[in-house]
């Protein structure tokens, strides 16, 4: 799949025509380092463009395509340039070069200083400029604590539970955008009616556990907990992310959410009946309202 995508409004390929400015790297989201990037190429005055790679390295992405075009638009990029890995995974680097400049009437490009690409990651951005002839701008790299912020870093930081430090190298909250779907409506029995939505296919997993939430919907944002794993309380070994939003009345299902993990609470536990359960999601809740 090679695929542009063009996220701001009447924007096309003849409205670059003038030339773009190319923002290269894998991009599988948009954390504190990326935003460097986007900031930098801004400057430039032209329209922006970014290329994302779906499928490296046989691991899932920290966010679908489509939530990655909703971040990218909002940082104010033009138009996306979507690979799927094994469609360039066996480029050399300058048949990769070329595709770019091919495609796209690119001014500059902006990277990282440890960007690579190519068969066996042998192009390098001078490799890059030697093939197009092109401006190669490369921005060093946001280091905390004199380490580079990476995708896998954050990714370790949620399979570690420790959301808060995860959040801080995104920049934003880590999140997931589905639509509610019916399932056996046994948290309305408890008097915590929740809204599911499958875990979307090629997203990065979390951890099973029960999290803190925000999520928005219609335009507003709830509090909320979401339970993300099986419910084993009902013997129930279906994976749902199932969230309960503080101070909602009304009828979810077919409509779009936007989850936002803030925190874990607790793991998921089997408990010993439904009264159970009811008296742990008050104490959560609780210890959300309050933050506790």
């Amino acid at each position: 799949m090679l695929k542009t995508v063009w996220l701001t409004e009447k924007l096309n390929s003849l409205a670059i025509s003038s030339g773009c400015v190319m923002l290269l790297g894998g991009f599988d989201g948009l954390h504190c380092g990326h935003q460097k990037l986007v900031e930098r190429a801004k400057t430039y005055a032209l329209p922006v463009g970014i290329m994302t790679i779906v499928g490296g390295k046989g691991r899932e992405g920290l966010f679908t395509l489509a939530e990655r075009e909703r971040l990218f638009k909002e940082a104010g990029i033009d138009f996306v340039f979507e690979m799927e890995f094994s469609a360039i995974k066996n480029m050399s680097p300058e048949t990769f070069a070329a595709l770019l400049t091919r495609e796209f009437p690119v001014q500059a490009f902006v990277c990282g200083d440890d960007f690579k690409f190519g068969k066996m990651a042998q192009g390098t951005p001078e490799t890059l400029k030697q093939a197009t002839r092109v401006r190669v701008e490369v921005v060093e790299l946001v280091k905390i604590n004199g380490v580079k912020i990476s995708s896998c870093d954050i990714k370790n930081y949620l399979q570690a539970l420790k959301v808060e430090e995860a959040n801080a190298l995104l920049g934003r909250r880590f999140f997931l955008v589905g639509s509610v779907q019916k399932d056996r409506q046994i948290g309305r029995t408890l008097g915590f009616p929740t809204a599911n939505i499958e875990y979307p296919q090629g997203k990065f997993s979390l951890k099973a556990g029960v999290y803190e939430t925000r999520v928005t919907v219609d335009g507003r944002e709830y509090k909320g907990i979401t339970n993300y794993g099986a419910r084993p309380t009902f013997d129930n070994d279906t994976v749902w992310t199932e969230t309960y939003l503080d101070g909602f009345d009304g009828d979810l299902y077919g409509k779009t959410l936007t989850v936002e993990f803030v925190r874990f609470l607790r793991n998921v536990e089997k408990f010993d009946s439904a009264d159970s359960l009811k008296k742990q999601l008050q104490t959560d809740i609780r210890r959300v309202r309050e933050n506790d």
